[in-house]
């Protein structure tokens, strides 16, 4: 589509139009082969998440070790990020089915609504861009064959194609209908290409191209002295006095940047709602699913390798009331990390509307190379600590390292914003 011809996408209720604007329903024609097809990769799709919702199921009722604990957490994990292809099926059976275009027309905007009678998303046009309303007969074997004698009109350099079975005399009732409550008579003939971009308002895209971030570049980037970057480093700091004063070993450190991943997961959720809104009700549960499964997995690695020691042959399932205090001795520690990264959620993110310059994709992606890279720099300075025997100064270096690309990682993302 040609730049500035492009509706705005949004996902939202099916609400009336203005009053005194045009309003038409054109129910979809129901595709009988086509609905059994999707009704079948349903069913094999729903089979799987059944059998996988009874184990997890059987997993959460009886639990008696870390093990137990960790095969429920990844079966339920697994279970939320497959649920969403059966979801999906189902809500495209039931639009098939139950679904509708809804043509809206008030002055000077044309929306088309595709979806369910209360949920879909609207496509928002700019009535003095729209031409050529007309009649187009579907070729037999085209992918919009199903429609017949159908709606056809011209947007920039995109073909926008509406209803079924249309009459010449139903043709000329919207037309006249669309113009009466637009206030602008639907011009015929090839659109002229120095044509201005069309207005939108800046929070109806959600599904195309980010957001402008000028309301954030308003302000100044963000420095060693921000207030956020020094939050980040005193949060980073009480590990190191725990383990210079309190003699925290190596597990504990592990544990501890664990959980600060978990926290990151969980803030990352909420800028996925912000940004996504409807659309997160998708975003959010894909994320949760395969990142819950990741932190799963690498809990269990942690434990094994770092707090119980494989080398010593501990291979137990893993008391829970063990596991249990590692987070207890580590509470002040996981407070201020929270905090951390709770102000730089609220004054950052929110704040300084680092938000109008991201998508759901960058936003689903971007916490995994963070904790990846910090998670390897640990790893290897568990192994050092181990090989050398003395853990208190390789943990210095460690945490001082972490606390120097976490600060690094910070500046950079609030600079990019």
């Amino acid at each position: 589509m040609r730049k500035g011809q492009r509706p705005g996408l949004k996902i939202g209720m099916n609400l009336s139009g203005d009053r005194g604007g045009y309003r038409r329903v054109l129910p979809f024609r129901p595709a009988w082969l086509v609905i059994a097809l999707v009704a079948a990769m349903d069913v094999v799709f729903i089979v799987p998440a059944v059998l996988a919702f009874q184990d997890a199921a059987a997993g959460w009722s009886n639990f008696d070790s870390l093990f137990d604990l960790v095969g429920a957490f990844f079966l339920s994990a697994w279970l939320i990020g497959w649920l969403l292809a059966p979801l999906v099926l189902t809500l495209v059976l039931i639009i098939m089915l139950f679904g509708r275009e809804v043509l809206r027309t008030s002055p000077g905007r044309l929306d088309v609504f595709l979806g369910l009678p209360v949920l879909g998303i609207t496509a928002r046009y700019d009535l003095a861009k729209v031409r050529n309303l007309r009649i187009e007969k579907a070729l037999p074997k085209s992918g919009h064959s199903w429609r017949g004698p159908h709606l056809v009109f011209d947007y920039g350099a995109s073909t926008v194609r509406l209803g079924y079975d249309i009459g010449i005399g139903e043709l000329a009732e919207i037309r006249r209908g669309i113009e009466r409550a637009g206030g602008i008579s639907i011009r015929d003939g090839e659109a002229r290409a120095e044509e201005p971009a069309p207005q939108r308002e800046p929070d109806e895209d959600v599904l195309s191209a980010p957001l402008t971030a000028k309301a954030a570049c308003d302000d100044p980037p963000a420095t060693l002295a921000s207030p956020s970057t020094l939050a980040l480093i005193i949060a980073n700091l009480i590990p190191l006095a725990g383990a210079v004063f309190l003699g925290w070993k190596l597990s504990d450190v592990m544990v501890l940047y664990w959980a600060e991943s978990a926290i990151i997961g969980f803030f990352n959720i909420c800028k996925i709602v912000v940004i996504g809104r409807w659309l997160a009700l998708l975003a959010a549960p894909f994320f949760l699913g395969h990142f819950g499964g990741f932190m799963s997995i690498h809990f269990l690695f942690i434990y094994l390798f770092f707090v119980k020691g494989v080398s010593a042959g501990s291979v137990s399932g893993g008391d829970l009331a063990e596991v249990g205090q590692l987070f207890v001795n580590l509470w002040p520690a996981l407070l201020a990390l929270f905090v951390s990264h709770a102000y730089s959620f609220f004054h950052n993110f929110i704040g300084r509307q680092e938000y109008r310059g991201r998508t759901v994709k960058m936003q689903m992606s971007e916490p995994y190379s963070r904790i990846i890279f910090m998670h390897l720099v640990l790893i290897f300075g568990g192994g050092l600590s181990i090989l050398l025997g003395q853990p208190t100064p390789v943990l210095i270096i460690v945490i001082g390292l972490k606390i120097y690309f976490d600060v690094k990682a910070h500046l950079k993302q609030r600079t990019r914003s």
